[in-house]
């Protein structure tokens, strides 16, 4: 059975499942693997406009699969060299969104910040217990999480290792959108397929002005989007837009 299931959906979108269902899907070697080669197959598919990374009804991903690490030594895991993995879901320039149901807990949690949007189910739970176990995150979990909710939630999650609810998880900043847990998937695709349908090269560099000036300074950040916003400007797809709104039609962009 794949551990990771690949689908187009709507022409557009990527669907990414994570199935292993026996270990609340986990995140092993294997695993990590095929979401590093699925997310570098979306990347240079030009027919893919957006990725959706999803689990099952239990579990988005519980974490890392502890059987592969536990008796692990320093040099193991450096020999892993699993950052390398993770750095090709981070870099990927097109939009990604997590639809997360159940747990999303350790490597889990880490995976859908990752994401630019996270839908999740009511009932999801949102954690990084890796302390719990003798550890500490190791996928950007300290960076991410800090990055997103703040020093003093952040702290509280990563230093008693207890999960948050989606609820809360919404209120502090993680969670861009709640929904029923049947809803989850459904609602993720509508919204990558809204986004599919908007300009690509716009929706290129909104991500790659996001993600860059979040570390930069707020002058240098400034620069970037203006630079940015200055080069869609030799698009046929800003052309079409710009008429297509004064002429009262509907767009077609094509990435060019």
């Amino acid at each position: 059975m794949a551990e990771l299931i690949v689908e187009r959906h709507a022409g557009a979108i990527a669907l990414l499942r994570l199935n292993r269902p026996e270990a609340r899907n986990a995140l092993n070697m294997a695993l990590r693997r095929q979401l590093a080669e699925a997310f570098a197959n979306a990347t240079s598919d030009p027919a893919v406009k957006a990725i959706v990374v999803t689990g099952n009804g239990e579990a988005f991903a519980a974490g890392a699969d502890l059987a592969e690490m536990a008796d692990a030594g320093t040099i193991d895991i450096l020999l892993r060299e699993t950052h390398l993995l993770w750095r090709t879901i981070a870099q990927c320039p097109k939009p990604v969104i997590a639809a997360v149901n159940g747990y999303a807990l350790g490597g889990g949690c880490e995976l859908a910040m990752h994401a630019d949007i996270i839908v999740a189910g009511k009932s999801a739970q949102f954690g990084q217990p890796e302390v719990r176990v003798g550890i500490m995150p190791g996928a950007g979990g300290t960076q991410r999480l800090v990055r997103a909710v703040g020093k003093f939630k952040a702290m509280k999650i990563l230093l008693t290792g207890k999960p948050v609810l989606a609820a809360e998880a919404e209120a502090m900043g993680l969670v861009s959108e709640l929904a029923d847990d049947d809803q989850v998937l459904p609602t993720a695709l509508k919204l990558a397929d809204d986004i599919a349908r908007l300009p690509p090269l716009a929706v290129r560099e909104i991500k790659e002005a996001v993600l860059a000036g979040m570390d930069a300074t707020l002058e240098t950040a400034l620069a970037l989007e203006r630079k940015s916003f200055q080069l869609l400007f030799s698009s046929q797809d800003q052309k079409e837009g710009m008429k297509a709104f004064l002429e009262k039609r509907k767009p077609v962009f094509e990435g060019k």
